[in-house]
């Protein structure tokens, strides 16, 4: 399964910046622990659906999950061996933009240290830093 947007109007969007503070999404809001990030960086479908089958297998189908993020982002590429111009590559992938202070995944119903856990293997799949918090402050 390959998260991507459903319908897309215009898809070739330019790179951007990554640099900042995330304004939203920086507080846990359904789950009791969560996996925020230290850094920014692009996150693939792909990666968020293989943190994504870790925490489940992890937690063994017991309490809940959340995905806080979603890749928006599509990123072109253009065909190997392909002359320089003739304008902007095709769709390659969809990448979620996530600037640091971000919460990406959220758990609830299971103990701290199964949770911790699940997002320590997890965090593995991911290309960037992150940390491990908790909905009461306590880490």
């Amino acid at each position: 399964m390959s998260l991507q947007p459903k319908r897309v109007k215009y898809r070739k969007i330019q790179r951007g910046r990554r640099k900042g503070i995330s304004s939203r999404g920086t507080k846990i809001s359904f789950g009791e622990y969560g996996l925020i990030t230290t850094e920014a960086a692009w996150i693939t479908s792909r990666q968020i659906e293989a943190v994504r089958v870790t925490i489940i297998r992890n937690l063994r189908h017991e309490g809940r999950l959340w995905i806080r993020i979603f890749p928006h982002k599509s990123v072109t590429k253009k065909p190997l061996e392909t002359r320089m111009g003739k304008g902007k590559g095709e769709p390659a992938g969809w990448v979620a933009m996530v600037q640091r202070g971000r919460i990406l995944f959220e758990v609830g119903g299971v103990e701290e240290s199964r949770a911790e856990r699940a997002f320590a293997l997890a965090s593995h799949k991911l290309p960037i830093k992150t940390k491990f918090v908790s909905a009461n402050g306590v880490v």
